[in-house]
């Protein structure tokens, strides 16, 4: 055991100081956790700076002036033993050992793998065990999902951004190197997980033992077949008693053609079998395919801000070896950087002197500018000519909305935050845009709402910014017939999801809108209510397929601007939270959109037209004339509140004016005074509404338009 020494007197066991005695209490939470890690330090009472010996380091600076917080003891600790571990195998090198065997770890001893499944099916909790196993972290940390590293991660209990970590395992007297990426698991995060595959060789496909195959588990597990991945199935949630391993194995060989027999049945939250995974990832996964004795060429596949340091880029290195200090060109912005540091994620930062073929890693190489940094960008030597790596490409976003300043005079800080979180997050889209009523802003494409509503949530929460979000809207393809507007195009074709820019319906030949195909996984008792849901979108079903006794598996082609607002909370809903949906793009198809007008008082606002199916027409036109009334205050005169297709109004509301009581002096007298009366005031409003300006609100556009 470890001894703490103070002075002459050495504890425990033997006589202890004045000091000691006093703050025995005090101390004896710390006493467990220096018994339990192994600590030698200077005594506090000398109130100065200490050395910690590490058993497997050289020393670590502690400063006791941070107080006496065991919080702040086990977080620096964790910190500062990345290779603590409860292998022993692995405890047993020290840090610098870890990190030579880094520098010249061979080919065939590394293994780049991701962790893939449908959201809460506990893709973090089996990474924080196998973090634990590898000696990446401590066990006594007190942090649950340890790469959940995000506020909004934690708060909405999923994972939105794919973290990496560079972990070693001892299997059969060899140490080998383990890239792991845990990567999100909601549809709209899909991205993440394509990024992520782009550096990997293999997946572990996880599987809920008790809500069985889901729908973004087979979405997941055909993308990691279209890359060709070796893929690991495992059985998560053992543990829980109405877990029916035998039904889930059952269904993954209905689906995947995946024999019962290969798939590890694990308990993430025990760590029950967490070893044999471990185990089957070496043995079946294979090594990078990568040649070392090339030129350098390296793949970027993640990206994000730092106020110090820049752009930092994470790296998947294909060819040759880098080196610091050396200098790097980027194939796309043809512009040369120099290598300012190199370290890798364990999951936090360790530096390293150089990275070779099939490797991850960080680097600093002073991109100050975030547009300099793209994802899938190669990267190789200055002055060296390579091949693209041309192994990932973004996708297209699906849902579009403005985003704009409560104030302009915040629009530079604004337009600073939004560069750097596209930065660290490549599928968002940014595109200028303008309102009359909100000013100057930016027209962003997500790829669905909740990646829209994360990204809006990390803007405020990261970088303190204050935005205006309007509705979501879609794009919409429009055919022109009009010559004169196909010279000004420049083609016959128009894509547009912004309705004020909505083109005159003569000029318009034909109407396009975009369609995905989705895929529901859920009990057969809530199929009746499910298809009338969809029925209700204008869906229409492609197939229909029983998974097993009590439950189906249905994909329909529904219209984009049917499902990005509720969709997704109708059928949970109705299906009792257990029916799952993941969709993807599948094109355009004819169909016949208005644009829907609002007018006030006869004269168009162009900032509340919106763009709908004209089936939906009159649908929309109520809830919007209905909302307008309780939005817009009373004013001087009577404020007529229609919605239009055209010339043909499809729904109105009356705002009354505001009215002094004229005939309040009366106290008798014959009907025809009291009718003069009020007639004298009906002419004067007549009268003023003629040249009146309506005045609304700055508040009631931001109250119409965002959601």
């Amino acid at each position: 055991m470890r001894l703490l020494t103070c002075c002459s007197v050495t504890l425990p066991g033997k006589e202890k100081c004045e000091f000691c005695t006093t703050m025995h209490k005090t101390l004896s939470i710390r006493w467990s956790l220096i018994q339990a890690v192994g600590v030698v330090h200077s005594h506090p009472a000398r109130r100065c700076k200490g050395t910690v010996h590490w058993p497997w380091q050289g020393s670590y600076s502690w400063n006791w002036n941070k107080g006496l917080s065991t919080t702040n003891w086990v977080k620096n600790a964790a910190e500062a033993s990345q290779s603590e571990s409860s292998s022993g195998a692995v405890s047993e090198l020290s840090q610098d050992s870890l990190l030579r065997e880094f520098a010249k770890m061979p080919v065939e001893r590394i293994r780049n793998f991701s962790i893939i499944a449908h959201v809460d099916h506990g893709k973090s909790t089996l990474a924080d065990r196998l973090l634990e196993l590898t000696g990446a972290i401590s066990k006594n940390t007190g942090q649950h999902q340890v790469l959940d590293s995000l506020q909004v991660e934690r708060e909405r209990g999923i994972t939105v951004k794919a973290q990496t970590a560079s972990i070693y395992y001892k299997y059969k007297d060899e140490l080998y190197l383990l890239n792991l990426i845990d990567t999100p698991g909601h549809v709209d995060f899909s991205n993440e997980v394509s990024r992520s595959l782009a550096a990997c060789d293999g997946v572990i496909l996880l599987v809920d033992a008790c809500h069985g195959v889901q729908a973004q588990t087979v979405a997941n597990y055909h993308l990691a077949k279209q890359r060709n991945l070796t893929v690991v199935p495992v059985l998560n949630k053992i543990d829980i008693k109405h877990a029916n391993p035998d039904k889930v194995c059952h269904d993954m060989q209905l689906l995947f053609g995946i024999d019962p027999d290969q798939v590890l049945k694990v308990s993430a939250k025990l760590g029950t079998g967490v070893t044999q995974v471990l185990e089957r990832v070496i043995e079946v996964i294979p090594a990078p395919r990568v040649e070392r004795n090339s030129a350098f060429r390296a793949l970027i596949f993640d990206s994000w801000f730092d106020k110090y340091r820049g752009a930092l880029n994470l790296i998947y290195v294909l060819n040759g070896k880098l080196e610091q200090g050396q200098d790097i060109q980027s194939l796309a912005t043809k512009k040369a950087y120099p290598v300012k540091s190199i370290s890798v994620l364990r999951p936090f930062e360790c530096g390293v002197a150089s990275l070779s073929a099939g490797q991850v890693g960080l680097i600093a190489c002073n991109m100050r500018n975030s547009k300099e940094s793209i994802i899938g960008d190669t990267i190789h030597l200055k002055n060296q000519s390579v091949s693209a790596a041309g192994s990932y490409r973004p996708q297209q976003p699906l849902v579009f909305a403005g985003v704009f300043p409560v104030d302009q005079s915040k629009h530079v800080a604004l337009r600073s935050a939004i560069e750097k979180m596209v930065l660290n997050d490549s599928a968002v889209t940014v595109k200028v845009d303008s309102s009359p009523a909100l000013g100057q802003g930016w027209r962003l494409g997500f790829l669905g709402l909740l990646h829209m509503e994360v990204f809006c949530q990390r803007l405020e929460q990261e970088h303190g910014a204050e935005p205006i979000i309007t509705a979501p809207s879609v794009t919409y393809r429009l055919v022109l017939g009009n010559p004169k507007m196909i010279r000004q195009q420049g083609t016959d074709t128009m894509d547009i999801s912004n309705a004020a820019l909505f083109p005159d319906p003569s000029s318009i030949r034909e109407y396009y809108e975009p369609l995905v195909m989705g895929t529901i996984i859920t009990p057969t008792e809530y199929v009746g209510q499910i298809i009338g849901l969809c029925v209700e979108r204008r869906g229409l079903q492609q197939s229909s397929v029983n998974i097993d006794e009590a439950r189906i598996l249905m994909k329909y082609v529904l219209p984009l601007s049917e499902i990005i607002l509720d969709f997704h909370d109708r059928l949970k809903s109705i299906s009792s939270g257990y029916a799952s949906f993941s969709y993807e793009d599948h094109g355009y198809h004819l169909t016949q959109l208005v644009r829907l007008d609002i007018h006030l008082n006869g004269k168009p606002v162009d900032e509340l037209c919106r763009i709908v199916h004209s089936s939906k027409a009159t649908g929309v036109a109520r809830q919007m004339v209905h909302k307008l009334k309780d939005l817009i205050p009373k004013q001087m005169v009577q404020i007529a509140i229609q919605a239009c297709v055209g010339s043909k109004v499809l729904a109105r509301e009356t705002i009354k004016a505001y009215r002094k009581d004229v005939t309040a002096k009366l106290y008798g007298g014959d009907v025809t005074r009291r009718m003069k009366l009020l007639k004298q005031q009906a002419e004067g409003k007549k009268k003023m509404r003629l040249f009146a300006n309506i005045r609304v609100p700055h508040e009631t556009f931001i109250n119409v338009l965002k959601r």
